[in-house]
């Protein structure tokens, strides 16, 4: 959506509302606007990926319920860096999305300005904001909290089978 120089100085790449449609279509961030079933399995097939290359880090000799609860361990921590990063993103568009000021870079000389939404793009971008990305940053707050609560479970596995 592109808002002529008139109304907004800032560039169309650093505008709240492009950035937003930037990360949506973009191939990691858009892996929470999927439907629920999707991003589940979608998740599924990274932990199962994760799995797989990061099994042969851990020594053969170990037992077998060790190896597991490892390898598990393992998968659950690099997915939660995985959900954490996704959580960043989406939360600095929203940030930028639900405030009315906007700070933004014109040339590339760290000389940064600020910008006063108009009121028909605060609008806009507040609606973008609390209907479209809220709910995303709420899916992967959940997500995230499960998987900090396997990881806890498995830590506390490990710690029984030492």
């Amino acid at each position: 959506m592109f808002i002529s120089k008139d109304v907004c100085p800032v560039p169309f790449d650093q505008q709240p509302l492009n950035e937003y449609y930037s990360l949506k279509d973009s191939w990691f961030f858009s892996w929470s606007t999927l439907s629920i079933g999707n991003y589940s399995r979608k998740l599924f097939l990274i932990s199962a990926s994760l799995a797989l290359l990061l099994s042969p880090v851990i020594t053969p000799k170990t037992p077998i319920v060790r190896f597991l609860i490892t390898d598990l361990l393992l998968v659950t921590f690099f997915l939660s860096f995985i959900l954490i990063r996704l959580y960043l993103g989406w939360s600095y568009v929203v940030k930028r999305l639900l405030s009315a000021t906007v700070f933004y870079e014109e040339s590339g000389w760290y000389d940064g300005q600020l910008w006063i939404k108009t009121a028909e793009i605060l609008t806009k971008d507040r609606l973008v904001g609390i209907y479209e990305v809220l709910p995303l940053l709420q899916r992967i707050k959940y997500t995230l909290s499960l998987v900090i609560s396997l990881i806890i479970l498995e830590s506390f596995m490990y710690y029984l089978l030492s």
